[in-house]
């Protein structure tokens, strides 16, 4: 079955990236969040977001959601969801179904600066607040969250597309790993390591998003390690400008920072410049910034490996020299894109996209505890290494950012 048959989307937001598992030891997460507008509701203009101590909603004062420690969570028994009450988790994050002996990891919940409690999410006020709406989120978690409350359709593992029909509301999600247009050129790589070696366009947005960004009314942009991959960098006019680690003498090295920024820039022109359908007003822009890796004791196609039972204390895990650069380089890249929208705007006479940060990196470095190691679906000939400290097992930690974003739009 198609996916244009699978489900009848509504005729707004109906799209996102979807993250997938690449074929290597560096992933990346790429999405982009689409919902229309809430009637009767100012957009949130700031990075910061506040609650009181009871988690319902508070004044604008002293809470940044995304400064914090991870605290122990005993009361969360069971785990909200698993692989058997929500199929849609992909094995590669299905750490109980592939042995992980131990459910610490899910006992922890986010607790930021300030005095104040993040409320979690809330599947069936989300439902409610979003009824007859169409919303696009990334990651198979969130469909799990939702489906507390609503069974949708279709329940297929791999599914692009979910329907929550009683409440009128549809999930989509596809995938663009490097947020542009991409071609891999040679699957083994220039060193024969089998990562690959990547065409990126740097100045096109990949048509498989780029097509659809003016259905939606969010969008969340996001994107980091698939940057990592040994790539050729062309420009606008097809003409090769650099590399990342091609090994190539007649090719200038520029490394992956060059790629990030590029691309994220590439992006988020097209989510804040692409022209609405319907008339339904200016669009929201989230970036989320990235979510590190925990391999220790060694290299990710080494002996590295993430056993740790409980999260970092804060400020004990370091962000990498090329992880705090990618960081910097997203949020940079936020504040410009903001920064242009808005003279855009004040020059053309119209309403300018809003823009917010999802800040999610101090919160994930701090959780060395919740990567899959070796208790997950494993595929040889995609995934080449012993010990996955890349991506999240799910439930996890990774529901925390289903939490921020619940906070940001809902609050």
């Amino acid at each position: 079955m198609k996916f244009h048959e699978a489900i009848k989307l509504p005729s707004i937001a109906h799209y996102a990236l979807r993250y997938v598992l690449p074929a290597a030891a560096v992933a990346a997460c790429v999405l982009v969040l689409a919902a229309v507008s809430l009637p009767g509701r100012v957009p949130l203009p700031l990075l910061l977001m506040t609650n009181t101590a009871d988690g319902v909603g508070g004044d604008t004062s002293g809470c940044d959601i995304f400064k914090g420690e991870w605290v122990p969570d005993m009361a969360r028994e069971p785990p909200p969801y698993t692989g058997e009450s929500c199929p849609v988790i992909h094995g590669h994050y299905d750490c109980m179904r592939y042995g992980r002996p131990d459910l610490g990891y899910v006992r922890w919940r986010w607790r930021p600066d300030g005095g104040c409690e993040m409320r979690r999410f809330d599947a069936a006020r989300f439902l409610a607040a979003m009824r007859g709406r169409s919303v696009a989120f990334v990651g198979d978690s969130l469909v799990c969250l939702l489906s507390r409350a609503e069974r949708p359709a279709p329940w297929t593992n791999g599914s692009y597309a979910y329907r929550f029909e009683r409440h009128g509301l549809t999930v989509a999600a596809f995938w663009s790993p490097f947020l542009v247009r991409a071609v891999e050129t040679d699957p083994d790589g220039p060193t024969g390591s089998g990562s690959g070696l990547w065409s990126l366009h740097l100045d096109e947005p990949d048509a498989g998003w780029a097509a659809h960004v003016g259905a939606f009314d969010y969008d969340v942009v996001s994107a980091g390690s698939w940057f990592y991959r040994p790539s050729m960098f062309y420009d606008r006019r097809g003409r090769l400008v650099g590399c990342n680690t091609c090994l190539s003498p007649n090719v200038t090295d520029l490394t992956l920072r060059y790629s990030l920024r590029m691309a994220f820039r590439s992006a988020l022109r097209a989510a804040t410049g692409a022209r609405r359908r319907g008339g339904r007003g200016a669009r929201t822009v989230i970036v989320r910034t990235i979510s590190p890796s925990h391999y220790e004791n060694g290299t990710w196609n080494g002996d590295g490996d993430c056993l740790r039972k409980r999260p970092a204390r804060r400020g004990e895990w370091e962000l990498n020299a090329m992880e705090k650069d990618m960081h910097r380089i997203q949020v940079e890249e936020f504040a410009a894109a903001a920064a242009a929208e808005g003279e855009t705007a004040r020059k053309r006479g119209k309403e300018a996209a809003r823009m917010l940060l999802m800040d999610a990196t101090e919160a994930m470095a701090q959780r060395p505890d919740a990567h899959p190691s070796k208790h997950r679906l494993w595929q040889p000939d995609k995934f080449k290494v012993s010990r996955d400290c890349v991506h999240w097992c799910l439930p996890g930690a990774m529901d925390a950012c289903n939490d921020m974003l619940f906070h940001m739009l809902i609050g």
